[in-house]
């Protein structure tokens, strides 16, 4: 399942949300979507996770928790059309 993560703070490195979803299950890529030109973090970015079911517990549990001192927004990814 891909996961949306949003309202992260600009410090978050990748290695720190991946440790933070692998609490709850196999996590095969996280990637934080930055400026292409500054290289800065855009406070938003991507997980995936392999078993549904562990990744819908971490959407439901992590949704509004806090990390870093900002309240995270986590929602089923969908593509764009």
């Amino acid at each position: 399942m891909n996961i949306y993560i949003g309202n992260l703070s600009y410090r978050l490195k990748e290695k720190d949300l991946q440790q933070v979803l692998g609490e709850y299950g196999e996590v095969s890529s996280v990637k934080i979507i930055t400026d292409r030109e500054s290289g800065r973090s855009k406070g938003f970015g991507f997980a995936e996770m392999p078993d549904d079911e562990a990744a819908q517990k971490a959407i439901n549990e992590l949704n509004g928790a806090e990390l870093d001192g900002r309240t995270m927004v986590l929602k089923v990814a969908v593509p764009k059309s």
